[in-house]
């Protein structure tokens, strides 16, 4: 069985950015649409393409806003929620990665072209960033599947 996980990093192989890939992924059956999750995390790939908050994780936060976010104004509960979530889940990522910037996690400075060249020749997109796809979408999953059951 395929999990949300492993389909968020087969979509950042197929070319979609780290965002989309989580975005997309764990928005389905949760009221969101593919294109839609797309065209809003486009702009968020490669650290809102300057190496700083990874993608993948911008991607989970935006999924955790779809769950649980206040649009009323005046929702405190589900404000908190969103909150409590977004911070349990930087810590469950940087428990992994030690980080969620994006140029830490790549090891060269996304924001300028050097950086973008050496992650390029280094293949890190290849061989970095689909683990942190995965591991962003698995936490995603293990936050929201546990509100479900609670």
């Amino acid at each position: 069985m395929t999990t949300i996980a492993d389909q968020a990093e087969a979509m950042f192989r197929m070319g979609f950015n780290c965002a989309q890939a989580v975005l997309a992924c764990c928005g389905a059956g949760r009221g969101l649409d593919r294109p839609t999750a797309l065209r809003i995390a486009q702009g968020f790939g490669g650290g809102m393409c300057a190496g700083e908050t990874c993608g993948a994780v911008t991607g989970a936060f935006m999924a955790i806003g779809l769950m649980h976010a206040n649009v009323t104004g005046q929702d405190v509960q589900a404000k908190s929620k969103a909150q409590d979530l977004v911070l349990e889940f930087r810590r469950r990522f940087e428990t992994r990665h030690t980080t969620v910037r994006c140029s830490d996690l790549l090891g060269v400075d996304y924001a300028t072209d050097e950086g973008k060249r050496l992650a390029r020749e280094r293949g890190l997109f290849k061989t970095l960033c689909p683990k942190f796809v995965h591991d962003a979408a698995e936490i995603t999953e293990q936050l929201l599947s546990q509100e479900t059951r609670t």
